[in-house]
């Protein structure tokens, strides 16, 4: 073992037994962020506006903090940018995460110096925890690869601005430095293809042992290795150990990328996003993810079911139920107050506080009524894989209200197999008999006769890319959406349909 492996084990153990500490202690840990949210925000202008001086409870915050998305918090984010401090949080931010927006352009997310610090040392405890539960540490002594957007970063009125990826690559602690791919130049090339090829070239004779990023972004890279070597990815790299993603379910992935490997491998899910960091995989051998709750992240939740009426309850961890699907809600150090952050998530563990992401708040399908979510479909997706020989590179699901004349309306998948299944009426009869059993108001829409079963329609190979490209939007942090209650995605992706 390598003098670096053996203070990576003692650094794990030291960090095991500190999150240990307020694992044991949710409630009380999160009360404790709560309070320091409050204090620090009082002096702010949001905080003036919202009567934070009388704040003394999360029923008072409840009704003096109305729940926000970006749009509604926007006018505030606007004096940041326009040179105000102590706007939302004390001082000025040291970032702006610049993501997509849906309604007026892009997003401006204030990162803070104590939010990056959190957001830093969640992305390390992460790979600690691993080492601490397996005793591995080899890893750190080969090459390491973060698919990632240009650290280049842009100013506005003294704060910079980038993608949350390009700023996490300027706090690789020294120590992982030499072991980092790509190269900076390589790194900071905005053409996601010339970038990706290039991340080959320099990788494919290196001893690569740890490859993190968004899973489909990562198996392009598989899949150009393999184009351009003819090996496997485990093969090509034989101490490759440890796969860390975010950002979409892996499971939809996880066959094709087997495939694509050759054999298994650990792997890490992490839950990050511009607002902060909310979780990552504390173990290989349950599922979930660990809530951070002493993160500088207070966290409420609101049923997905009641979400958009006029008054929802909002909930803390105290109160939360098991498996039933909420829209988190966060206050965080970095001035975020009562944000919609626009997932839903659902307890799968109290003791500890353990989450998968079920979906998108914004991102179902109902439109008769259905209530359909993303958790369903993958999963619905993952048996047939499982369950036949096919193999998919990709997905996305929309209703179809119009079919033609005297057919009733039905869900439609659009799939982009690696490799088609033998049988696919069998393939798709396991996805429909699943969403059913899955989801009751489906099966009554079904069984009543109001829906017909689930149609596929087969996307041309690297379709998805292509419509991604078609939409300025291939690479980086972007990720094809699982579903909509609306045919724009199907509607981009007519040009890549096999007739």
């Amino acid at each position: 073992m390598s003098l670096k492996a053996f203070a990576a084990k003692i650094f794990a153990n030291r960090i095991a037994k500190k999150t240990e500490k307020w694992v044991n202690q949710p409630v009380k840990t999160q009360q404790k962020v709560f309070n320091h949210l409050v204090s620090q925000g009082k002096g702010t202008i949001f905080g003036k506006d919202h009567q934070f001086g009388t704040i003394n409870s999360h029923q008072d915050f409840v009704e003096r903090v109305p729940i926000r998305d970006y749009e509604e918090l926007k006018g505030y984010v606007e004096q940041i940018i326009d040179g105000k401090a102590n706007v939302l949080w004390p001082g000025k931010p040291i970032y702006f995460a610049k993501t997509s927006g849906t309604t007026s352009g892009a997003k401006y997310i204030p990162i803070t110096k104590p939010s990056i610090k959190n957001q830093v040392e969640a992305s390390r405890n992460a790979i600690l925890n691993y080492i601490h539960e397996t005793g591995n540490a080899d890893f750190v002594d080969g090459r390491m690869i973060f698919l990632q957007g240009s650290p280049e970063l842009e100013e506005k009125n003294g704060i910079k601005l980038g993608r949350l990826s390009g700023i996490s690559a300027h706090y690789v602690p020294n120590y992982l430095q030499k072991n980092r791919l790509p190269s900076w130049e390589t790194n900071c090339i905005e053409d996601w293809e010339t970038k990706v090829d290039k991340i080959v070239e320099e990788t494919e004779n290196e001893n690569m042992t740890v490859i993190a990023g968004i899973p489909s972004w990562v198996q392009m890279y598989f899949e150009r290795l393999n184009a351009k070597t003819g090996k496997k990815v485990g093969e090509l790299f034989k101490e490759f150990q440890l796969f860390i993603y975010g950002g979409v379910n892996y499971e939809p992935y996880r066959a094709k990328f087997e495939n694509l490997i050759g054999r298994k491998v650990d792997s890490i899910e992490l839950f990050p996003a511009s607002e902060g960091f909310f979780a990552y995989q504390n173990s290989q051998k349950e599922k979930g993810m660990l809530l951070l709750l002493d993160a500088g992240i207070f966290y409420e939740f609101v049923k997905a079911d009641e979400f958009f009426d006029e008054k929802p309850k909002r909930l803390t961890i105290a109160d939360v139920e098991l498996d039933v699907d909420y829209a988190m809600v966060i206050s965080t150090n970095a001035g975020l107050w009562g944000y919609n952050l626009g997932d839903t998530v659902r307890f799968i563990s109290k003791d500890p506080y353990k989450i998968v992401v079920s979906g998108r708040i914004k991102h179902f399908i109902s439109a008769f009524g259905e209530h359909v979510i993303a958790k369903e479909v993958e999963e619905a997706l993952r048996l047939a894989v499982e369950q036949t020989d096919a193999l998919v590179n990709e997905f996305t699901v929309a209703p179809q209200t119009n079919p033609g004349e005297g057919e009733l309306p039905y869900h439609e998948w659009f799939i982009e197999f690696q490799r088609e299944p033998s049988d696919l009426a069998a393939f798709s009869r396991i996805m429909e008999e699943s969403m059913k059993k899955q989801n009751s108001y489906y099966f009554d829409l079904i069984d009543g006769h109001i829906l017909q079963p689930l149609k596929i329609s087969r996307i041309q190979p690297n379709g998805f890319q292509d419509y991604m490209r078609s939409i300025g939007k291939l690479g980086g942090q972007n990720k094809v959406q699982r579903l909509a209650n609306d045919r724009k995605v199907a509607a981009g992706l007519q040009p890549f349909k096999i007739s």
